[in-house]
């Protein structure tokens, strides 16, 4: 291991201890739970990065996703060619177009995971994470399994868990909620796959380890942040996954692609709501800092984005990103606290694509820590799905989704240090970038 990758470990322990400091109860943490918690990331870890085969089948799984993505490009080139054709495959090609390339995919992955839930495949992977997650964190069998299902769904996956959400405890809400932000559907996961496939051959792979890596980490910060004070009414046993199946194969793909519908319209307004009001915000950050300025005859240059670059950039260095590309990927992960991971990941595919960073390894752990939903829009949606669910606990919800937004951001830096724990450079294969090098 070189120094970075000994930097990266220790920040494993300055972000758990940054969550015990945010603690409700600092004397009631559940260290089961943490050290349990951990040992799966490491373990996930160990075994991506460094366990023998492991690049061979990384790259087999890396390239089932590229062709599945191929796959599901027809539908939208049928409607939309020449506009959804990526640069890389046409030289008449207008460029990437978020609406016409990336955007139609999640129609596809949700009519996809209907399928899936419709032949029982889905519901069988999300009991074996969850009873899993049960036994060896010592959680109820409810958070269990809402963990469990949002490394595949997004705030759908409040629902596995709605005969049981009435009699939780402000502990076990704020794990759902964390869980959801801290991790991403799989029906977006080809969204930033399409983004980086150009340039980061490999990312396919390593987003679907990031989000498998974040649920127990959203477990251990969530715990961490709002212990347990009360006995959970499912903690003695297994609970059952909740979900309603289709009659037939085709009104599953009916449903799940409407669905997708539904959900490519909500992220189209989020983006368009979230991005002009973050635009509005610096207009007046940047008019406040000109006057300012003014006064002392300098001319300062404000933004939210800068200023949450330098609050973001010292953990980027506890992550073990070299110093000179601190700054970038903090201002990355600030971009997505306030406008999703969407325009995050479109700038980290900008970053590599023009060799922006001094560092592979960069590259790598940006891309870990910034897959999961940890933004204020998400918080908006998971509170207002759950509170829709169980309306009379919803002050309880409230109480914690500020802490579980911070849960949720401090589970994915985690992810994002465990990976550059045990980040090799020959599982990295960046376009248009220099050579590994000493940062």
């Amino acid at each position: 291991m070189d120094k970075y990758n000994l930097i990266s470990f220790a920040g494993i322990f300055v972000l758990l201890v940054l969550g015990w400091l945010f603690s409700q109860n600092r004397r009631r943490l559940n260290w089961r739970c943490t050290a349990a918690g951990l040992a799966i990331q490491l373990a996930l870890g160990l075994v991506i990065f460094r366990a023998p085969y492991s690049r061979r089948v990384f790259l087999w799984l890396n390239d089932a996703v590229l062709r599945l993505l191929e796959a599901a490009s027809a539908g939208q080139k049928f409607l939309f060619d020449p506009l959804a054709k990526l640069p890389a495959e046409s030289e008449h090609s207008l460029g990437f177009i978020l609406a016409f390339q990336g955007l139609p995919l999640i129609i596809f992955f949700a009519a996809l995971m209907g399928l899936l839930y419709y032949w029982r495949i889905m519901p069988l992977l999300i009991r074996g994470f969850a009873w899993f997650f049960s036994r060896v964190m010592k959680i109820s069998g409810a958070e269990s399994l809402c963990a469990a299902s949002n490394i595949f769904v997004g705030i759908e996956s409040a629902t596995a868990v709605r005969p049981y959400l009435a009699g939780m405890t402000r502990s076990e809400f704020c794990v759902i909620l964390t869980a959801g932000m801290a991790t991403v559907a799989s029906s977006v996961l080809g969204l930033y796959v399409a983004f980086l496939a150009g340039v980061f051959p490999e990312i396919a792979g390593h987003l679907i380890s990031a989000s498998i890596m974040s649920a127990p980490a959203a477990v251990v910060m969530a715990k961490m942040l709002v212990p347990e004070t009360a006995e959970p009414a499912t903690m003695a046993g297994a609970v059952r996954l909740e979900f309603a199946r289709e009659s037939s194969a085709v009104e599953a793909v009916i449903n799940g692609a409407t669905a997708g519908l539904k959900l490519v319209a909500g992220v189209c307004t989020l983006l368009i709501a979230f991005l002009g009001l973050a635009a509005l915000l610096n207009v007046l950050v940047g008019f406040t800092g000109d006057q300012v300025g003014g006064w002392f005859g300098r001319q300062w240059d404000w933004s939210i984005e800068k200023g949450l670059s330098y609050i973001f950039s010292p953990l980027a260095l506890v992550m073990g990103v070299p110093p000179a590309d601190a700054l970038q990927v903090g201002r990355m992960l600030g971009d997505r606290l306030i406008k999703t991971e969407i325009p995050a990941y479109q700038e980290l595919a900008r970053l590599i694509g023009s060799q922006g960073f001094s560092h592979p390894r960069s590259a790598v752990i940006a891309a870990y820590s910034l897959c999961g939903f940890a933004h204020v829009a998400s918080l908006a949606i998971f509170v207002g799905g759950v509170s829709a669910l169980v309306p009379q606990r919803k002050t309880d919800i409230a109480a914690v989704a500020w802490r579980a937004l911070l849960a949720a951001t401090l589970a994915c830096l985690l992810t994002g240090a465990v990976a550059g724990t045990f980040y090799r450079p020959e599982l990295v294969s960046l376009v248009s970038m220099a050579p590994p090098g000493s940062p």
